[in-house]
């Protein structure tokens, strides 16, 4: 499927950032029609440009202790396949949230969530340096989450200004 009219491209950046957006708001925003919008939303979904529809959980807030880290990682590109057969075996555990493809110092960035730093050092000592062509693996961990998908995490205060209007 092709993204050919501009207001179809708005209608996923409103999607992106609320996935909850009622239809009819959305219709408003961009100048359709609610049956045009549920009917782009549909084909979208249908040709897999919608993927799933997410939710941004601060689960600091309710005391949970998860790890997340990124793990960079050095390969040997396959022949025929190049990273694409490692990032494939990469994704299918199950600990594993994102895999990319990235420029730099590393081929691979993958994302893991872990319930205890322990589980996430075996994942990567057994599991992700034992892939026959990882060469090497750079580990950081998210120490805390300022913005996230649009959202932010981090406290601000009111603005306490008032409002001025022409």
């Amino acid at each position: 499927m092709q993204i050919s009219e501009p207001n179809i491209d708005e209608i996923l950046t409103i999607l992106v950032r609320d996935a909850r957006t009622p239809v009819e708001v959305i219709a408003t925003m961009v100048g359709k029609t609610a049956d045009e919008v549920r009917s782009a939303i549909a084909a979208y979904e249908k040709a897999g440009v919608i993927k799933r529809y997410k939710t941004v959980v601060d689960f600091e807030k309710i005391g949970s202790e998860t790890v997340v880290a990124f793990i960079d990682v050095k390969v040997t590109p396959a022949r025929d396949v190049g990273f694409d057969g490692i990032a494939a075996r990469i994704a299918k555990f199950p600990e594993v949230q994102s895999v990319w493809l990235v420029s730099g110092s590393s081929d691979l960035r993958v994302m893991i969530e872990s319930a205890h730093i322990r589980e996430l050092g075996r994942f990567v000592a057994e599991k992700l340096s034992t892939i026959n062509g990882v060469t090497g693996t750079v580990t950081n961990f998210i120490m805390r989450r300022y913005k996230e998908d649009h959202v932010m995490f981090i406290e601000t205060e009111e603005d306490q200004r008032l409002v001025v209007s022409p």
